[in-house]
């Protein structure tokens, strides 16, 4: 197993563009806790979209490195893609805001007390208000050791409301988080 470029406490925010490897290494530092503590107590929030653009998948779950077990507790949202799924800035907002919805009923659903949270595309739950923040990080900071990956570029949009609640989101998880492992 590859030594990851942080230690497995606290806050970890990973950032990156699409494709840089913010998924991966959320996984392999996923595989590490697990390796070390076991799955017991390990919450997991998927709530990336799969998009495929030009023949090539953006996104994606944490399935695609590693096996998430069953001993750990695993919510999935069938996420939007609000950018790339919608004609207008209306749409978008409005897939943005079902991603909200869902990806919140998922928090409220997982256990109230997890030793690790790891979180795939924390900002598919933040990008119709980003003020949200403070519940997903809330619920980060129950856990010994958070480990959140989140999209962080310009190339799907920089001017429409999903993507400045987003780079605002994102303001506030750097806030928050204890170190910021930037990739790409």
């Amino acid at each position: 197993m590859p030594d990851l470029p942080f230690p497995l406490s606290g806050s970890t925010l990973i950032v990156g563009p699409s494709n840089s490897g913010k998924t991966r290494l959320t996984a392999q530092a996923l595989d590490a806790w697990i390796g070390e503590h076991g799955a017991e107590g390990v919450v997991v929030l998927e709530f990336a979209p799969e998009v495929e653009r030009d023949g090539v998948l953006l996104g994606g779950r944490l399935s695609q490195f590693t096996r998430v077990p069953d001993a750990a507790w695993h919510g999935v949202l069938e996420a939007h893609a609000p950018r790339a799924d919608s004609d207008s800035e209306m749409g978008a907002m409005q897939l943005a805001e079902e991603n909200a919805t869902r990806a919140y009923e998922l928090v409220d659903a997982a256990p109230a007390d997890p030793t690790a949270v790891f979180v795939n595309d924390a900002t598919i739950a933040l990008q119709a208000e980003a003020d949200a923040t403070g519940r997903l990080t809330s619920y980060c900071d129950r856990a010994t050791v958070a480990v959140l990956n989140a999209f962080e570029s310009d190339e799907l949009g920089s001017d429409d409301p999903v993507s400045r609640n987003e780079r605002a989101a994102l303001r506030r998880l750097r806030a928050w988080t204890e170190r910021v492992v930037e990739l790409g």
